[in-house]
């Protein structure tokens, strides 16, 4: 494709050489560059493209797009476009490379703090039970209909992006739901995508290593909304108190919904157990597979962006009463002991508050509420004790231990956490850095009726310790434990 065609939609400052030249690839990562590359210089949080611009042309790339005006020698076979924003640039190529995707698909982007994950895949599971062929790009797997694809990071960067739109688009799709993370916003990831709808879920503290403070993390998530199209819908929470800012200064047509109050979408809960919930959308009565108000709340947000998208009522309610719970959300497991482990991704204040109300609501003083909870390493360091606060607060027994300690030393995170606390609270918390080793220690000490809360990793597979991934699956290690007591009680028998 010629770069004259690719940088159409860019804002060109200068432009030196040849704008007709013809392009064979595209990229922002230097290490990628062939022969015919056009590579797109962006400054990073850790990197700045910048300074590889001079690789990426000894590796053969015919064109250079960047946007410091730093460039002291130039080379007459290369063509250089000066931008005003490397980031939005690299959007809008990337959107042009593949033929603008997002505009052949009803793209739907879901925001928030909690639920990001639940909400885009239920859209996924509902619109392909129903018979659409759809997308997903989601924190816990890519989908191109029924293709799997692993993923990295809950927003992919531009050029990944849009080729998966492509494929979506190639193999027939009529619509793709994606989750939107306030870094990917903030990054300009999404710039270049046309969506058909957003969904807000909550916001509540997450982040804080990355954005200045809670308002900066707010006004990066309302921007999403401000740049809609006029014909896109824009569907908000509004019993979250950052919901009805969202809605200030879209273009879209604006909806609501609500388990409190008035809007357009509303759901009253019935009856809680914990194999669901029975509740009613909108005046129609149906029971659930999931659990606690956090996901009727996400229910509800699947079930009016499905009606926005165009949706039969009676059929939708149908298919949400078939949906299961997302992997590492509220997983249930129920030991031979007569106790059941819950296995859920809660790694904010919020989400862990959320997911323990929920098993309080259905256990009902009948058991007791042991947790399982650390906290990353190399994040936000705030949130340590107020996690630490609500796991105590609101459980019969804490056990702290890892989650993803990074480069950060295990005692430190954990101590961090301790330091939320009141003598009498440290008094009724373990603390164990072996995450193996916390998880068989809540085992052994819950008895029948009582429920164990396994936070923090939900769906992931590995443990991130000093730059490696290990293997390690909390609902395996929990199987692991239940096939020994299975064993053992056989032994005896």
């Amino acid at each position: 494709m010629k770069l004259s065609k690719l940088i159409e939609a860019c804002d060109v400052i200068a432009l030196r050489g040849n704008g007709e030249v013809e392009v064979t690839s595209i990229t922002s990562d230097s290490r990628t560059v062939t022969p015919g590359s056009l590579f797109i210089a962006v400054e990073g949080i850790f990197t700045d493209g910048h300074a590889y611009i001079g690789k990426a042309i000894e590796q053969g790339a015919v064109a250079v797009v960047y946007d410091k005006p730093m460039i002291e020698e130039y080379f007459s076979r290369v063509t250089y476009v000066q931008v005003k924003q490397s980031a939005i640039s690299l959007s809008q190529i990337a959107s042009a490379w593949y033929g603008h995707p997002s505009s052949l698909l009803k793209l739907v982007g879901v925001t928030g703090t909690n639920g990001k994950t639940t909400i885009a895949t239920l859209l996924y599971d509902a619109f392909r039970h129903l018979g659409y062929p759809s997308g997903l790009l989601s924190t816990v797997a890519n989908y191109v209909d029924g293709e799997r694809y692993p993923t990295t990071h809950t927003t992919l960067d531009p050029v990944t992006l849009n080729d998966f739109l492509r494929k979506m688009v190639d193999a027939g799709c009529e619509y793709a739901f994606m989750e939107v993370s306030s870094h990917a916003v903030h990054q300009k990831r999404v710039h270049g995508l046309r969506f058909a709808g957003a969904v807000f879920t909550n916001l509540t503290q997450d982040h804080l290593d990355y954005h200045k403070n809670m308002l900066e993390y707010r006004n990066v998530k309302k921007s999403f909304f401000d740049d809609l199209p006029v014909d896109a819908f824009a569907l908000t929470n509004i019993d979250d108190k950052n919901g009805p800012v969202m809605l200030q200064n879209t273009k879209a047509a604006q909806y609501t919904y609500s388990v409190r109050g008035m809007a357009d979408f509303k759901a009253r809960i019935f009856e809680k157990h914990f194999d669901g919930t029975d509740i009613e959308i909108n005046g129609k009565e149906l029971t659930v597979q999931f659990v606690g108000t956090f996901n009727v709340y996400n229910l509800l947000a699947v079930y009016g962006a499905g009606i926005l998208l165009g949706l039969d009522e009676e059929e939708l309610l149908r298919t949400l009463s078939l949906l299961k719970p997302v992997a590492g959300r509220f997983q249930t497991l129920r030991s031979p002991q007569g106790y059941t482990v819950i296995v859920d991704y809660a790694h904010t204040p919020d989400a862990l508050s959320n997911v323990l109300s929920a098993i309080d609501g259905v256990l009902n003083r009948k058991g007791r509420i042991i947790t399982v909870v650390g906290c990353g390493g190399n994040r936000d360091k705030t949130k340590r004790p107020i996690m630490a606060r609500e796991a105590v607060q609101l459980s019969d027994k804490a056990v702290f231990t890892s989650d993803n300690p990074r480069f950060e030393e295990p005692g430190e995170i954990l101590q961090d956490m301790l330091d939320g606390l009141t003598e009498e609270q440290k008094g009724n918390t373990l603390t164990i850095a072996d995450r193996r080793e916390a998880i068989k220690t809540a085992c052994a000490l819950a008895q029948p009726g009582d429920v164990i809360l396994i936070a923090g990793k939900g769906h992931e597979d590995y443990q991130e310790i000093k730059g490696v991934k290990h293997h390690f699956d909390d609902k395996e290690e929990v199987e692991k434990i239940f096939n020994k007591l299975k064993t053992k009680s056989e032994k005896i028998e």
